[in-house]
């Protein structure tokens, strides 16, 4: 069992966690009071590289939680800070919404659509064939193929929906080459997150709704790992996996109720 209470730091997933769809979900603002009443470091980590984190605090906002932007870290920053950290100032062809654009932009990366010395992909509704013969030519050229996460679906309001290893794997299959994923569970995102926060693993959680990217990102970051069952892994779901949570709860309302 986890002691929640003497945790000084939790790195939350989003969807499926804190919100689904367009509402928040039970507990939530109990959570986050809980945090910012027992003065606990936190922050949003999600795979999601559609939006910004101001778009993303604008849309907590809308469901009536007000969390301040500097809690929120996304794959499209993690992705901009790999690529910056090995080239700097290089290029890419990319595939994705205004959220990955604007933190590759942040981070010194110009768009290059005719020799990119990388592509990069993320989720997005603008996805078609052209994209996908673009993308393949540029790696067929030598461009470096990085995809924002390893998520293969993602929720919506209607469902499953296909999420970024779906739109890189096409590139994989066609030209042989194999992409490398910056978000969850790469521990390059995840020691960021931990470093944003200020604690040592040992002193954090990981808390998330997904066994295949959550939990085993926070096992392999030393962190423990709590699965909520509020999004898309159930109790029988689970089992599937050879790794397990140290703390499975209904919803992140437990967490306050445990740590009071």
């Amino acid at each position: 069992m986890i002691n929640l209470k003497e945790k000084k730091g939790f790195l939350c997933d989003m969807d499926g966690v804190i919100y689904h769809g367009e509402r928040l979900l039970p507990g939530v603002t109990d959570f986050v009071d809980w945090l910012v009443s027992n003065k606990k470091q936190f922050l949003f980590l999600t795979n999601a590289s559609s939006r910004s984190p101001r778009e993303l605090q604008m849309r907590l906002g809308r469901m009536g939680l007000d969390v301040d932007v500097s809690h929120f870290y996304t794959s499209a920053q993690a992705t901009a800070k790999f690529l910056s950290s090995q080239s700097p100032g290089c290029s890419a062809y990319v595939v994705g919404d205004p959220g990955l654009y604007n933190a590759l932009y942040e981070a010194g990366i110009t768009t290059n659509d005719v020799n990119p010395d990388y592509v990069v992909i993320g989720e997005t509704v603008n996805y078609n064939y052209d994209t996908i013969k673009k993308a393949m030519r540029h790696v067929m050229n030598g461009a470096r193929l990085i995809g924002t996460n390893t998520d293969l679906t993602g929720p919506s309001e209607t469902g499953l929906e296909p999420a970024c290893r779906a739109l890189v794997s096409p590139i994989e299959m066609t030209t042989g080459k194999k992409a490398y994923f910056v978000g969850k569970p790469n521990p390059l995102m995840m020691r960021t997150g931990l470093q944003l926060l200020g604690v040592h693993s040992a002193e954090a959680c990981m808390v998330g709704d997904r066994m295949d990217t959550d939990v085993i990102a926070g096992i392999e970051s030393g962190m423990d790992s709590v699965l909520v069952l509020t999004g898309v892994t159930s109790r029988q779901s689970m089992e599937q996996y050879p790794y397990r949570p140290k703390l499975i709860l209904d919803g992140v309302g437990d967490i306050a109720r445990l740590g009071a």
